[in-house]
């Protein structure tokens, strides 16, 4: 078979190995619409890629000049089609060329489209970050289980730490696992309830697909919270604990607990980075966190516009205008601001989201934006909203802001912050 770029599909045979067919050339999907793959859109899988099979999906591949379904592989056995999952610190591309055959909803996971070329697999994804810190060779190690241990009896009665020991063994949660490893980005939870109702959530199930987590089910003392954050950034090297985690709500609706724990955190350590994960609805919460020595804030986004915004998040009692407000006001306090942009190809990189996005950034001057791949089936999610104008591919989106925002930083995940 030969292609434009030479890409052959892959597929997820009935052991759940991955075969190229030689007889089908590979497409992606972008928005609604299956596309040849470009050379730049395409690495060599990265080291911590997984590949994994679709559940209930059949391939689409590219013969005779026009899309088709892939029903059987080379030895006429049933297909399933197969995607990859990536690691932090790359951004996909393109989505999966699949289609649903039996109507089954798919997990929250952000599938990215594979091919095969040069007895190599390639995956439809930019490196967008250092890959360095989040190489799954550093987490679930041989010694984990003994770190927890041993933090749980050295804090037998702090009940965050009894939380992350859960997350980090039955969810493999990177940041909770930094907190027994002593090192860069420790998640604290603190926050049982939330005011959005995002599609994607992996906490509480708004989608058929449900959720891959379960919710935090206690509130955490000011005691637990200054412990547990005085332990990580004083002993935790390039330390970052950050409140707002996958495994919770909205901690910014906990500042009542989280602010005077930052208090008595600074009063006896000034090192690392105290960052909040929030979808900055709640402009009260966040000008108390501000106060009380927060040094950064990021701010979940699916879109600038807010027609978008609101089917998407679903917020309760705010709008986007206050998430606008927060980021004001944190700002003027000092705090750097970074957008954890929710990434789906074909709707980020359309040419109305970006010009809203170019927008947003300029206006409320934003310092990072933190690509994030949208952990979402595609199908239910445009069924919700609509992207506008011109497709750029997601390459060109990360050139366009960059030449678009004068200094911005693109990345995908927090930094340490210098608190000079």
């Amino acid at each position: 078979m030969k292609t434009v770029n030479g890409f052959l599909a892959l597929y997820a045979n009935e052991k759940g190995e991955a075969l190229e067919h030689p007889r089908f050339g590979m497409l992606g999907r972008t928005g609604m619409e299956w596309v040849e793959p470009q050379s730049e859109e395409m690495i060599p899988l990265p080291e911590g890629a997984s590949l994994v099979a679709v559940p209930g999906h059949v391939p689409i591949g590219f013969a005779h000049d026009k899309a088709a379904v892939i029903k059987t592989g080379f030895n006429g056995r049933p297909v399933q089609a197969v995607a990859a999952l990536l690691p932090q610190g790359f951004t996909r591309t393109l989505l999966p060329a699949c289609v649903n055959a039996k109507k089954k909803d798919i997990p929250l996971l952000g599938y990215a489209a594979v091919g095969f070329r040069n007895n190599k697999i390639w995956v439809a994804a930019v490196k967008s970050d250092e890959h360095r810190k989040w190489h799954p060779c550093y987490y679930n190690t041989a010694g984990l289980p003994g770190r927890i241990q041993r933090m749980l009896k050295k804090y037998p009665d702090n009940r965050i730490i009894r939380q992350l020991a859960s997350c980090s063994l039955q969810y493999s949660c990177y940041t909770a696992q930094n907190i027994f490893y002593g090192r860069w980005e420790g998640g604290i939870p603190t926050m049982t309830a939330c005011n959005a109702e995002c599609i994607g959530c992996i906490s509480e199930s708004h989608a058929a697909a449900g959720s891959p987590q379960q919710r935090l089910n206690f509130q955490p003392s000011v005691e637990e919270i200054s412990q547990l954050g005085l332990e990580h950034l004083e002993h935790a090297r390039e330390g970052i604990i950050s409140f707002g985690q996958g495994c919770e709500g909205e901690p910014s609706l906990n500042a009542d607990i989280i602010a005077p724990s930052i208090i008595i955190i600074r009063q006896q350590c000034q090192a690392g980075t105290i960052n909040i994960n929030s979808n900055a609805g709640y402009t009260d919460g966040i000008k108390k966190l501000s106060r009380a020595g927060l040094d950064a804030m990021r701010v979940t986004l699916f879109s600038c516009r807010e027609s978008n915004y609101n089917c998407y998040h679903r917020p309760r009692n705010y709008r986007l205008k206050d998430v606008e407000n927060s980021i004001k006001w944190a700002k003027d306090q000092g705090v750097q601001v970074s957008l954890n942009l929710l990434t789906m190809p074909g709707f980020t990189d359309s040419e109305e989201e970006a010009l809203a996005l170019v927008s947003f950034v300029q206006k409320n001057k934003v310092d990072m934006i933190q690509l994030r791949n949208l952990n979402l089936d595609p199908e239910l999610l445009f069924k919700h909203v609509a992207g506008g104008g011109e497709i750029m591919g997601i390459n060109n989106f990360i050139s366009y802001m960059q030449a678009a925002v004068s200094g911005i930083k693109m990345g995908s995940y927090t930094h340490p912050v210098n608190r000079g």
